[in-house]
């Protein structure tokens, strides 16, 4: 890797931690992981490389300059990858202030560190979502507009754009990256395949919104990380880069593929009201990374396996979230919320 010393934020995260462990693997490069440990952020994601000499964490927020500041400087860093974010849909509609503030003046603080310290990358990464739903038959292209449908998916935008222009007035070496839906180990059961994954290893029915027809492109977390590697070695400045399959698959189908990995017959899926403002289909055109060399190399159907095969592995960990804050969230959010009574297990 052309760049010695990384800052991560959001690193104890899902896709963070992934990328962590990938690139300590891979490269030489010293990495620093920044994360405030949010709900979503976990330090057990990272405890099996919590050891390596060229990994350090920090407990810290990116809305804290000064840390920002000191860390840049204390540790040389010459690229900052920014996972750092407020990113779960149905969190965003019952409450936007934390994504305002994280996924938008966040960024611009670690912005302007950045670019008073003259780092020499940074990647923004982004979401699919920033674009909408789209029709059938169309897949967004990196200059497709962007029609948000939800505050999560707005506050990812507005810090695209924060980039774009901290780029255009600055000449500041920005990347942005937008992703499909991701799955793997380590993702919170908040989302959709985690969270069906642990409802089903317990007997329980798995809600589904409205028709369970919204269609998603998924990606194996590990594709995904190989895709930023590549971004960070041969991205072009100022440039935006679309990472997906290429093919969808309805909510629907996600869980019929994962119930049928775990060998489990039940009819499990309870359809639930559908939340306000679901966009129906998320579709991008990921021909331009292509052209830096990025190909996928794990098919859904055994990523799918494979997911599954890690949930049963590491039971403890699910069942370390699952006993707390996120037991609250699920009762209000699945239960109250729907008013269709509890979904558990009699």
């Amino acid at each position: 890797m052309k760049y010695n010393s990384l800052l991560v934020t959001g690193g104890c995260g899902f896709i963070g931690s992934n990328f962590i462990r990938r690139t300590l693997a891979q490269t030489n490069a010293r990495i620093v992981n920044l994360d405030k440990l949010t709900y979503a952020g976990n330090t057990a994601n990272v405890a099996d490389i919590a050891g390596n000499p060229s990994y350090s964490f920090i407990h810290g927020d990116i809305c804290d300059g000064r840390t920002v500041h000191a860390i840049i400087h204390e540790h040389a860093i010459d690229c900052i990858v920014n996972f750092a974010a407020e990113t779960h849909v149905d969190r965003s509609i019952a409450n936007a202030a934390p994504f305002i503030a994280t996924n938008i003046s966040g960024v611009q603080i670690l912005l302007d560190e950045a670019r008073r310290a003259n780092v020499k990358r940074f990647l923004q990464i982004s979401t699919d979502e920033v674009y909408g739903s789209q029709h059938d038959g169309e897949n967004a292209d990196e200059f497709a507009p962007l029609q948000c449908g939800s505050p999560y998916s707005a506050s990812k935008a507005s810090a695209d754009l924060l980039c774009r222009a901290y780029w255009k007035t600055y000449q500041f070496p920005v990347v942005i990256t937008r992703c499909t839906n991701n799955f793997g180990p380590f993702q919170h059961p908040e989302k959709l395949i985690p969270l069906a994954i642990s409802r089903a290893l317990a007997g329980n029915e798995i809600p589904v919104y409205g028709d369970g027809l919204q269609r998603r492109d998924w990606l194996y977390v590990e594709d995904h990380c190989e895709a930023l590697l590549t971004v960070i070695e041969k991205g072009i400045d100022g440039e935006v880069y679309n990472i997906g399959t290429g093919y969808q698959r309805t909510n629907v189908e996600v869980i019929n593929s994962l119930l049928h990995a775990t060998g489990i017959t039940a009819q499990l899926i309870r359809h639930v009201q559908d939340r306000p403002g679901h966009d129906r289909l998320y579709a991008v055109d990921a021909a331009k990374i292509h052209r830096l060399g990025w190909r996928q190399k794990h098919s859904f159907e055994q990523g799918i396996v494979d997911t599954v095969a890690w949930y049963r592995a590491n039971g403890a960990w699910m069942k370390e979230i699952l006993s707390g804050e996120y037991s609250q969230y699920f009762a209000k959010q699945y239960n109250e919320l729907q008013g269709h009574g509890v979904l558990e297990k009699d």
